[in-house]
């Protein structure tokens, strides 16, 4: 009985052991959030006490209003979702059928264009900025928000093509020749049988890719110079004076703005990842 009430004791310490990592890994995580939404909540003053306080003495919403109004930042991240959503539409439209021919269609075209994407990420972007410019400037797209959504494109394609390929490497054969046998063409076996399973796998890149565009800063910088169409990094980037003075509570409360939309929208694809793995599930 001995043995049995220590061996229960031992489980329920080991539980408790991982809830409290799990919980000192939240604070981690947790208080970086925590401090810069602090910090956004600030007046001058109390930023630049010596002794500083997690809450706010005194709530100070100008910061909100300065970033908003002041800063042009509403229209920044107009710019940068239009930037963001149409890479992201654009990468997966590319990147599942490529990735399925990839997989499925054994040729010459498929060593070359594999050997292509590891290469692609070997070399830093600072090497690619230069024929990038030209490529744009030819192409009559500089100082354009299509412009610098077709490099988005570009910059993260070959990524997200090498996630597709490992996804739909998961998916057996099996149940695309039976689907072949039932009498189902290859675009149906694609819409019926492989898309759901594939779903998961669509999430991911979905955010990778929009995540990546949405906090890019060194391509509009380069390729983006009217005020009006600057995105969110280029904005909260003139936080920074000429004399280098930082205003640390408007960039703060941008930066808490900043972040809102990739919350939101990681918050309604991570709902997507549970329901495609169950309807592949179903369809298989």
């Amino acid at each position: 009985m001995s043995t049995r009430t220590s061996v229960i004791a031992r489980r329920r310490a080991s539980i408790a052991g991982k809830y409290l990592a799990l919980c000192c890994y939240l604070v981690f995580l947790g208080l970086p959030l925590l401090w810069l939404l602090s910090v956004s909540l600030k007046d001058s003053r109390e930023l630049a006490s010596i002794h500083p306080r997690l809450i706010p003495k005194h709530f100070e919403w100008e910061n909100y209003r300065v970033a908003l109004v002041d800063q042009g930042l509403a229209r920044a991240a107009l710019n940068s979702l239009q930037t963001a959503l149409g890479a992201t539409i654009l990468v997966i439209l590319i990147a599942v059928p490529a990735g399925y021919a990839l997989t499925r269609l054994r040729s010459a075209a498929r060593t070359i264009t594999i050997v292509w994407i590891l290469l692609s990420q070997v070399f830093p972007t600072v090497l690619l900025i230069i024929p990038i410019f030209l490529i744009l400037r030819q192409l009559h797209l500089l100082n354009s928000l299509s412009g610098l959504t077709l490099v988005y494109v570009v910059w993260t394609l070959p990524f997200a093509l090498w996630m597709v390929i490992g996804y739909l490497g998961t998916i057996p054969k099996d149940l695309e020749e039976a689907a072949a046998v039932d009498g189902a063409g290859r675009l149906r076996t694609i819409r019926s049988v492989v898309l759901p399973l594939l779903a998961p796998g669509i999430v991911v890149v979905a955010m990778f890719t929009f995540i990546s565009t949405w906090n890019e800063f060194f391509f509009a910088l380069v390729i983006i110079q009217d005020t009006e169409k600057r995105t969110l990094s280029l904005t909260l980037a003139n936080y920074v004076g000429a004399e280098g003075l930082l205003r640390l509570g408007p960039l703060a409360a941008g930066s808490v703005l900043a972040i809102i939309p990739s919350l939101m929208f990681f918050a309604f694809l991570q709902r997507r990842i549970a329901g495609g793995m169950l309807s592949g599930a179903v369809k298989g």
